[in-house]
């Protein structure tokens, strides 16, 4: 499996591109995607991701992650090399704020932020109680893996609608 991921940062913020990578490459591992695939991870402010939110969710307020999946997956385990994932747009003053009211670090909140996202490309939701569930046992798994506390979640998911 190769993963490439490119992060798009304009606003020249201290990021873990690494540690994203690893994130990123953990899901996918977690669910036997063993092609070449592409994504890209837009670090932007929270009016952007506002605009963003309001113009494809009809949600006229910022949020800490979108997701824009590229569109029918299919089988995972057989997705062509070279599949384009799809683009997650991250509000690094959003998910700062969130860290700091919460008391977690940033770094562990932008790989849950890096980690849900990509789970929403891959198909995920929790849009009904069902999904939630199915969504959250996933995250739960490939978070503990990287070694970070799934307690952070519920914080997150009561403020964010991403």
């Amino acid at each position: 499996m190769t993963v490439i991921v490119e992060v798009i940062n304009k606003n020249g913020y201290d990021v873990s591109a690494s540690r994203w990578q690893i994130a990123v490459e953990t899901v996918l591992r977690h669910h036997q995607i063993n092609s070449t695939v592409e994504m890209s991870i837009s670090v932007q402010e929270d009016d952007a991701i506002q605009r963003l939110n309001h113009q494809f969710r009809g949600n006229d307020a910022p949020t800490d992650v979108l997701s824009f999946p590229s569109g029918e997956l299919g089988n995972l385990a057989d997705l062509p090399d070279g599949f384009y994932l799809g683009d997650l747009a991250i509000a690094l003053p959003y998910a700062s704020a969130q860290a700091e009211r919460h008391n977690h670090s940033l770094a562990d909140t932008l790989t849950l932020l890096v980690v849900h996202g990509v789970l929403h490309l891959l198909g995920y939701d929790h849009d009904d109680e069902e999904s939630q569930t199915i969504m959250w046992e996933e995250q739960a798994i490939i978070l503990d893996e990287l070694g970070v506390s799934a307690s952070i979640v519920p914080a997150l998911e009561d403020e964010s609608d991403g």
